[in-house]
Parts: C-alpha cells; structure tokens; sequence
C-alpha cells in the first residue's frame, strides 16, 4: 500500500484525526469511486484505548456468554441511551464534531448487530 504525505492545517488535521483510519474510505468517496476495503480499515485499534463506553458495555455483556433470553431483553445502559439521544440531537441540528459522528456510526453498528443477534435468538 501506497503512503501519501500532504501538508494540513494544524486545525484541519485536528479535525481529521477522528476520521484517521477513514480517510482511505473518505478519499475514495470524494473521487466518486467505490471505497476500497483494506485490512488496516477492518480492524478495531484497541491499544489506543479509543473504543466508545457503549462499544465496552457490549462487549462486557457478550464475553458473559448470554442466554438468548438475556440477548432479547438486552438494552445498553441508560448512560449510553442518553448519550446516543444527545448525539441524534446534535446530528439534527447539523452540529456534531468529527469524534461525534465516529461515535454516532459505533451506536449505529452496534445496534444493527444486537438487532440480528436478537433475531438469531428467537429463532432458538
């Protein structure tokens, strides 16, 4: 894979490190192309200590290994529904940070996953 170093703004790179392991994606996106898939974009940087708190509490709740019934009846603690209704609010008034709305998509992948997990323990 290629490296490209290109001089910023101090302020456009602050608000660009956020975004840092999109910008292959986002570049992509602005040439009008189909974003390409890499294997540094697929995995989570979990030594940086950058996970969301409602990404941990997922996993806390996953690595107990949960009944399909504590699947179904799962829900994010009220924190991290406040949070996500403070983030919605934000977005609709168009004045969510660069880290805002990478935390905005975790709440969104998140949720797609419980959802197919919540299916998948019904049907058992």
């Amino acid at each position: 894979m290629a490296q490209l170093n290109i001089q910023i703004p101090d302020e456009l790179a602050h608000r660009l490190e956020p975004l840092h392991s999109r910008l292959p994606e986002l570049l992509w996106l602005l040439l009008g192309s189909e974003p390409q898939q890499t294997r540094e974009q697929s995995q989570v940087d979990t030594a940086t200590g950058e996970i969301p708190a409602v990404y941990q509490e997922v996993l806390d709740f996953l690595v107990k290994r949960p009944t399909p019934e504590e699947i179904i009846a799962f829900k994010v603690s009220p924190n991290a529904q406040r949070r996500l209704q403070s983030l919605l609010e934000k977005n609709r008034f168009g004045t969510l940070t660069p880290t805002e709305m990478a935390e905005l998509d975790v709440y969104e992948q998140l949720e797609h996953m419980m959802i197919l997990l919540k299916v998948r323990a019904m049907k058992n």
